[in-house]
């Protein structure tokens, strides 16, 4: 029979898993643009949160989870050195109702980007942390946050300005 701080525990993880998991799925997703990669890093992300539950849950325990989400994804870029750029086609592929839409655009621009841009962008602007928190959960300095994140908004900002040109002109026929 297991302890009852033992249940109390997994009760509290539960909670905490069924609350951040959507957070999570959509940091990781955006993070390395493969639904089936960020499933992945989620599930190994929740289960090393889970074996640090009494570290994590001390602090911020989103935030804890969201360190090792990015650990994670950084570890396989390392050992992979390749970044999936989900294409149209695979967007399509994932939305058999045909709701590709603007956020689908954003996304597949943002695949485009540098991975530290992309990662800066995702955690500063995507999650809505404070400058000093992402240097923090990246590990680096505050310098290059903003240095990346001022590098990545200028290439959105071109590209977007080149899709929405396009748009403008078929919404003016």
């Amino acid at each position: 029979m297991p302890a009852t701080g033992s249940v109390e525990r997994d009760a509290e993880f539960t909670a905490f898993m069924r609350g951040a998991s959507a957070s999570l799925s959509r940091t990781a997703w955006l993070l390395c643009g493969d639904a089936e990669q960020a499933g992945e890093l989620v599930q190994a992300a929740l289960v090393k949160t889970y074996l640090a539950w009494s570290r994590a849950r001390s602090g911020d325990p989103l935030a804890y989870a969201r360190r090792v989400l990015v650990n994670l994804n950084i570890d396989r870029f390392r050992r992979n050195r390749t970044v999936p750029t989900p294409t149209m086609e695979a967007v399509e592929a994932s939305d058999p109702h045909g709701r590709v839409d603007d956020h689908d655009q954003a996304s597949r621009m943002l695949a485009e980007l540098p991975t530290q841009q992309r990662r800066v962008i995702v955690l500063r602007y995507y999650l809505d942390l404070p400058e000093a928190e992402v240097a923090r959960t990246l590990g680096i300095s505050l310098g290059s946050v903003k240095s990346a994140a001022s590098r990545g908004l200028a290439t959105l900002r071109s590209r977007f300005v080149l899709v929405g040109e396009g748009d403008s002109d078929e919404r003016a026929r």
